[in-house]
Order: structure tokens, then sequence, then C-alpha cells
């Protein structure tokens, strides 16, 4: 947990400089995800609006500190967020899922001046479409940001410590647990597989 997911959604919290009182947005609610919810939460984040249709992984974010949630299956991010907001929008945006078609619905629903913290790899698509209008005709202060998590043995050790201390529980992610280094295929196939009530395998000795 601490070499990957905490770290990658964490990261996009602070690439999208999430501050006390802000509603942010979160994209995608598997692992790294998730890590993004407790992130904001940590950070002060006073409503979280969450775009996800698994129910394990609602049930875990809502724990992390969501409060509420849309589906991509339920039309266009952009206009469901600006409902739940009264047409406000969101001060801050986290990408965790989704592809190159993801940022244009979640520019249309920030506010100017708001930020985007993508940690989500795009591996397929040629060009990120931004919305002229939305984006404030290139006015509206609206920032991407977007990076690889940074690592090494401070970073883990501060994370940790948040573990420790009982800030941050990472046991809801681990949804299957196997025994013996012989089901690391098992292990493997679940992760290839994605069934419904997977978040993380993890194998032990």
């Amino acid at each position: 947990m601490l070499s990957d997911m905490v770290p990658t959604g964490f990261h996009g919290v602070e690439l999208a400089d999430v501050q006390f009182g802000d509603t942010v947005l979160v994209v995608g609610i598997g692992p790294v995800g998730l890590m993004a919810v407790a992130g904001a939460n940590l950070r002060g984040a006073s409503r979280i609006i969450c775009v996800g249709t698994r129910e394990i992984c609602k049930q875990v974010a809502k724990g992390y500190g969501a409060t509420d949630f849309i589906g991509y299956k339920d039309g266009s991010i952009d206009e469901q967020v600006l409902k739940l907001t009264n047409g406000v929008g969101v001060d801050k945006a986290i990408i965790a899922g989704g592809g190159v078609e993801t940022f244009e619905p979640v520019i249309k629903c920030l506010k100017p001046g708001g930020k985007i913290g993508n940690v989500n790899y795009l591996g397929s698509g040629t060009y990120v479409n931004i919305p002229r209008i939305e984006w404030g005709v290139g006015m509206g202060h609206k920032q991407i940001l977007g990076g690889l998590m940074p690592g090494g043995r401070l970073r883990l050790e501060k994370l940790a410590s948040l573990i420790a201390c009982g800030k941050l529980d990472v046991k809801p992610l681990l949804t299957h647990k196997f025994k013996g280094f012989e089901h690391v295929e098992d292990a493997l196939l679940l992760m290839k597989d994605k069934p419904a009530d997977l978040i993380k395998p993890v194998v032990v000795l």
C-alpha cells in the first residue's frame, strides 16, 4: 500500500492543492482513487464527490470521507456535478481513472481558479481536449497538473506514521487474502479480471 496506492492517491491531492473547506471531485475510486479520497479528507475537504459505480468501492470511499457519488454510466460527469452543487462546481479535482476524454467534463465543472491533479496513466489517445469556453477562454486560471508520485525513505516513513498513529487505515483496501506464494498467480489473475468485489489482493507467507 505504501509503495503504490497511498503515495499515488495522496500525490493527486497534493497536485490539486486541496485546502480546508474545498469541494473536491475524485474521478475513479479504485485503490488509488480511494487513497485520494482519504488524502482529501485528511487535508480538510468539506465535500468529496466521487465518480464510481462498484458498490464495495463506494462503501470504502464513504469510510474514507466521501459525501456524494455519481456514476459515469448515468450521464455526463459535469452535468451531474453541477446539479449536485447547484451550478457552482468544485474547487479541486483529482483524476484517478478514465482516459483522455475525462478531462473535458472535469474542466467543465471546475470553478475558476480550480486545480486538477491527475495521477491516472494515460495509455491511449492522442490529445487531451480542453473546452475553450469552460476553460475561461484562457483567462479562468484553471490548472491541470500531472506527475509521477514522489517516493523515497522519508516519504514512506511519513506515510507509515499516518498508519502507525491511526490516522489512515489501509485494511479496507485488502479484499482478498491468499496464504503462500503459490497463490501469486491467483492474485494476479484477480487483478486482471477485476471481479466486482475486488479492491486489492494480498499474498502473505
